[in-house]
């Protein structure tokens, strides 16, 4: 059985740790040749290394960052057919409770920068003749949760841009998605995880009764980004245990 992504293009945000790692190994084994980008110069340069994938140091808020990385791979490749908008930050808090800096920081890292990756990103993937915009959301992006309402408004504005973006983008080829995991034990995630009935009760949201891996959330991915998902665009592809089935 052949390679999914073989001869495909693909930039993935985050790439240091987490979900970004973990998605960089599937598709680099799927095929695919692999950019990752991370603000952290000396995680993204290690995980780079260990992969056998090229790095850029990048903040993702930065508009010209953005253009600078994309001019990058036209120099190299003239094609990209992959963006998995995945760099995050995760956020606990209600609207009183949220300082000014705060909502702005979380605004610029989970919906800004999403923003700016389909918007430097797409003439080169047009004239790439297709691609797979794959941008990772949340559960919070589909449901309430208490003290997620600032999180719940940056992905709910990830769902909302990624649904206009399908209908506006099928004329080239090129599909838009989501994946929206439940909780997944990351580095990001350890923190909240470590208080007991926090976890209790994310837990009993959960109706299989586990955390979601690293390993599922990369395979929803790849799917997305595979010809097997051809036909699928402006969607939501869950990773939930059931959690929004409620």
């Amino acid at each position: 059985m052949g390679k999914r992504l073989e001869n495909k293009i693909a930039l993935i945000t985050g790439g240091a740790a987490g979900f970004g790692k973990g998605t960089a190994a599937v598709l680099k084994r799927e095929g695919a040749k692999v950019y990752i980008s991370d603000i952290n110069k000396e995680g993204g340069e290690k995980v780079a290394s260990e992969l056998g994938v090229s790095f850029f140091e990048h903040d993702v808020t930065d508009p010209e960052r953005w253009q600078e990385v994309i001019a990058e791979i036209k120099t190299a490749d003239n094609q990209l057919n992959i963006l998995v908008n995945n760099a995050g930050i995760g956020y606990m808090g209600d609207v009183e409770g949220t300082t000014n800096e705060a909502w702005d920081l979380v605004h610029k890292v989970d919906l800004d920068s999403v923003f700016y990756g389909c918007k430097y990103a797409l003439p080169l993937m047009r004239d790439s003749g297709n691609g797979s915009i794959i941008n990772i959301s949340s559960i919070f992006g589909l449901v309430a949760g208490q003290k997620r309402t600032v999180y719940s408004m940056t992905k709910f504005g990830v769902e909302g841009l990624t649904k206009g973006m399908a209908l506006d983008l099928a004329k080239y080829n090129i599909r838009v998605n989501t994946v929206c995991p439940t909780f997944v034990v990351t580095p990001m995630t350890k923190k909240f995880l470590k208080d007991k009935k926090f976890k209790r009760e994310t837990l009993n949201n959960i109706p299989l009764g586990r955390f979601a891996e690293l390993s599922e959330v990369s395979s929803a991915v790849v799917f997305l980004a595979s010809d097997a998902a051809s036909m699928i665009t402006g969607t939501s592809l869950l990773i939930d245990g059931g959690w929004t089935a409620k």
